[in-house]
């Protein structure tokens, strides 16, 4: 490869790299502005990597953010790169200590994706392995994960989100949602009272890649036969114990 060519695919690594470390899509100007690099080549290298389904447009002002493509990729990486054994043990470890099944997920898209997951005494007639996709406003790890999103970001997915009912006790409004999401980052986790699947409850607690910022949720699932959501927040401090643990594997 030429000396061009490298560096081109280093120019494209790096815008890549900085929409993915924003919160919120970026603008032309937002990009140049960070990047020491000629508004026609950042213009030139966004059209080509928009080419490559690898950067996409959203919003009114059609702002540039990293494509479908490219977090399908991140979440591979996460889920077979070396921390993954690290991962792996920690979730292993939380799932022998509570005898419940456990679960690590994180944000893709419009979806929750599950990282891994540990299964104990899991009685209920379906399966979600890693890989598996869940709705964010119905589920424990969902709704931890939308309440460490910065307010905005937060506000615009939330909007965005289809909020279908599954059980009775799905919150399908969003007004409604936002009052629930500040109150679960108010008090640092959150609770599925069989909100997704009739008789299955959770409790989940962020994984903080910062003070502010979440990069995963930690989840423990059970049947309501079993237990009751006042009691899954027994186990609260063995799940916070665990995402602090996880957490050092995302740095």
């Amino acid at each position: 490869m030429s000396t061009f060519a490298n560096a081109a695919a280093v120019r494209a690594f790096r815008l890549i790299e900085l929409l993915a470390r924003s919160e919120t899509p970026l603008s032309l100007a937002e990009i140049v502005a960070h990047i020491d690099l000629p508004k026609q080549t950042v213009y030139r290298l966004l059209r080509q990597l928009e080419g490559a389904q690898l950067v996409t447009r959203s919003g009114p002002n059609r702002d540039y953010e990293c494509s479908v493509r490219v977090r399908r990729m991140a979440v591979d990486l996460l889920m077979t790169a070396g921390p993954a054994a690290a991962r792996r043990a920690a979730l292993t470890n939380l799932a022998q200590t509570v005898a419940q099944t456990c679960n690590l997920a994180m944000s893709s898209g419009e979806d929750v994706i599950y990282l891994d997951r540990a299964e104990v005494n899991w009685s209920a007639p379906y399966e979600l392995d890693a890989g598996s996709r869940v709705p964010f406003h119905c589920t424990s790890s969902g709704k931890a994960l939308l309440s460490f999103m910065p307010k905005p970001q937060r506000e615009h997915l939330v909007n965005q989100l289809s909020l279908r009912r599954y059980t009775p006790n799905t919150i399908t409004d969003a007004a409604q949602l936002l009052r629930e999401l500040r109150a679960i980052r108010r008090r640092k986790y959150s609770i599925n009272e069989g909100e997704h699947r009739r008789g299955v409850i959770a409790i989940a607690v962020p994984v903080m890649a910062s003070k502010r910022r979440a990069c995963a949720a930690i989840a423990i699932q059970t049947s309501s036969d079993e237990s009751s959501p006042a009691e899954l927040v027994d186990y609260l401090p063995a799940l916070q114990e665990c995402a602090e643990r996880m957490a050092r594997t995302f740095l």
